[in-house]
């Protein structure tokens, strides 16, 4: 056979191969497994509690003939329940996902066993092939350890969502946010013959010690796992257990000694490999005697508190720059960031805050009001903002913006430009302030006798010294030519003594910096004009003055949706606009081509609706639609997208 004759035979043999090997992995898709097993029994602990030394530590709790397990190992622990006289396993709980928890799984699926896992981690469960697909290891900088995912996909019955209660049977299981060991782990808080039990995972393996150092890296030299390890002890002394079950090393009968050694030997630790205190060393600081400002969590939040003990909060983000980041990064595509709660006891214990009435967002960024649905959850608190954040908060999938929370919440109250409202016994005006987003306000109000502006991420002290404010641009978050003037516009307007931004700490201001600083933003807006095409400048500062509404697609075959094409006139005459959406071709779309007009300087919209058969495939969990646009007689192309997510990949449930 001449070379060119076994190339072309070995290309096509190579392709034939490819579909049967596809069908030979649909068939049996489930990886080989090993005869290592581990030996051992069961150990009481108490009446109905025992442990199971796996590869890590299987927690039975008895409940009649019935159990619940913490964590699975290599899933030997089903062999011995006939011996505890146990018929049956209610669930498995897993306090995170690495393989030495999970590995034996599948012997759980085949017997129908339901399995439950951390919310924060369920994609490295259910969707580990993707995460292996996917994961970099050229150039490998993001060092987290979740390479100890496991290698197939693990079908979940339920996520374990922070701060909920979980019923089993006569079980009640709270589930606390535990990030250190990893960053979605979770602690599981029960109650088990009468004793508060703590199953923190591998948050702590015995008084003073943790199981390794390297799962506690996240980032390239960093100390990450550290310092949210200690944090997560110390919420977890708050809630006083009697005992701890971890998943390596054996039950800790003084917990509150145990934990409090390892915060301290954490803590040392962390400041010898980065010379800085830990997040929980991180205190508020007084304004006045009625405001109290936190500089310190990933974005400002401001706690104003009245005479009868009430409070409202102006945003409230992450507890630091490091649980964002981090939580940020290792976010599934279609989940929310996690949150854990920060602050609020020390606002009760130490400046007299009786309960959060009232959250007020300065923004609609994520970093700044993430934690604004778990405020509802926990403390019923209201959700108050200004009115063109309300879509963004209650239907997030319908924009493409920077930093959008993937979790909807409900608004309890919205107003509008220039508003006044009384809450307690402060008088507050609210303005729309554009500029870093669009989707911003700035809030004044005076506080023991001062003009207090809290301008979110609009305005900051220069580090230029050039007598002006700092402010940033990005194109992603809406931005006009004239957006940062009006911002401005609205604090000469009204004089404030204090700005309270939303990082950093409150700074006094004055006319002059004002004054100043509206003349830059002149000067940018020129820039804006002479860079860009003439009578262009709105469009080529909006990425998305076309748009597909709602920007993320939940879609169902068989169920006819309704969409919208929005558009924005820049121009100072109406357009003529033709869309047709860019999709499969099997789906119906009425009308094939949306045709009308937008009147100069507004915002326009056409209906448009789709029907996917019901038959139909799909292309994916996860794909991109396009919309062809006509202006005015010119074809200008597929200038904007959405992403549709088919039924399974729906994202936040909770």
């Amino acid at each position: 056979m001449s070379k060119a004759s076994r190339r072309d035979f070995l290309q096509t043999a190579g392709m034939a191969a490819a579909p049967a090997a596809a069908a030979q992995s649909q068939s049996n898709p489930h990886y080989r497994q090993s005869r290592f097993s581990p030996g051992g029994a069961p150990h009481k602990i108490s009446d109905n509690l025992y442990a199971f030394e796996d590869t890590c530590q299987v927690y039975v709790i008895r409940d009649g003939s019935r159990c619940v397990l913490i964590d699975f190992g290599s899933g030997k622990i089903l062999d011995h329940l006939a011996a505890l006289n146990i018929t049956s396993v209610d669930a498995i709980l897993h306090t995170h996902h690495h393989r030495d928890q999970c590995q034996g799984d599948q012997r759980a699926v085949e017997r129908r066993i339901p399995i439950y896992v951390p919310a924060h981690e369920h994609h490295l469960f259910s969707d580990a092939r993707d995460f292996w697909r996917n994961r970099r290891v050229f150039h490998l900088y993001y060092v987290r350890n979740d390479f100890n995912t496991i290698t197939e996909d693990i079908p979940e019955t339920r996520r374990l969502f922070d701060y909920t209660t979980l019923r089993l049977g006569k079980l009640e299981f709270f589930i606390m946010p535990s990030p250190g060991h990893t960053l979605g782990s979770i602690t599981l808080c029960t109650t088990i013959d009468g004793k508060k039990t703590a199953f923190p995972g591998d948050l702590i393996y015995s008084p003073g010690k943790i199981q390794n150092l390297y799962d506690t890296q996240i980032n390239y030299g960093g100390s990450e796992g550290i310092d949210l390890g200690i944090y997560s002890l110390e919420r977890l002394r708050e809630w006083k257990p009697e005992l701890l079950c971890p998943s390596h090393g054996e039950p800790m009968t003084d917990p509150d000694t145990a934990m409090r050694e390892t915060v301290r030997r954490l803590t040392d630790y962390y400041r010898f490999q980065t010379g800085n205190d830990p997040v929980e060393a991180n205190q508020p600081y007084v304004i006045s005697p009625h405001l109290i400002g936190h500089h310190l969590t990933t974005s400002s939040f401001y706690a104003l508190i009245s005479n009868s003990g009430k409070a409202m909060f102006i945003d409230y983000g992450a507890a630091s720059g490091l649980h964002f980041g981090n939580f940020e990064r290792a976010t599934a595509t279609t989940d929310r960031i996690r949150f854990v709660e920060h602050s609020i006891d020390r606002l009760k214990r130490e400046y007299g805050m009786r309960s959060i009435d009232v959250a007020m967002p300065s923004h609609m960024h994520d970093d700044h009001m993430n934690g604004f649905p778990h405020l509802q959850r926990r403390y019923s608190t209201r959700v108050w903002c200004y009115e063109n954040m309300v879509d963004i908060f209650q239907n997030p999938r319908g924009h493409n913006l920077g930093c959008t929370l993937g979790e909807p919440f409900k608004v309890d109250r919205s107003f509008k430009h220039g508003e006044r409202f009384r809450w307690e016994e402060y008088e507050f005006e609210i303005t729309h302030s554009p500029g870093h987003t669009e989707y911003q306000m700035a809030l004044f109000v005076t506080v023991d006798g001062k003009r207090v502006a809290f301008t979110g991420d609009a305005f900051f002290t220069n580090p230029r010294n050039d007598g002006t404010l700092r402010h940033n641009l990005i194109f992603r978050n809406h931005v006009e030519n004239d957006s940062h003037l009006k911002s401005i516009r609205n604090l000469i307007d009204h004089e404030p003594e204090m700005i309270c931004p939303g990082h950093g700490k409150s700074f006094p201001v004055d006319k002059a910096i004002m004054l100043a600083t509206e003349q830059k933003f002149r000067t940018q807006q020129s820039f804006f004009f002479d860079l860009l095409p003439e009578g262009e400048a709105g469009f080529g500062l909006d990425p998305s003055w076309v748009s597909i509404y709602p920007y993320q697609i939940l879609a169902t075959p068989g169920v006819r949706q309704k969409l919208e094409i929005r558009v924005q006139n820049y121009k100072t005459a109406p357009m003529k606009m033709e869309v047709a959406l860019i999709a499969p071709s099997e789906w119906s779309i009425t009308p094939e081509v949306a045709r009308f007009e937008v009147p100069a300087g507004t915002v326009r919209s056409a209906g448009v609706e789709i029907t996917i058969p019901k038959s139909w495939n799909g292309a994916g969990p996860r794909f991109a639609i396009a919309a062809d646009v006509v202006r005015d007689g010119k074809y200008l192309g597929q200038v904007t997208e959405a992403v549709v997510d088919m039924p399974g990949n729906s994202g936040w449930a909770g």
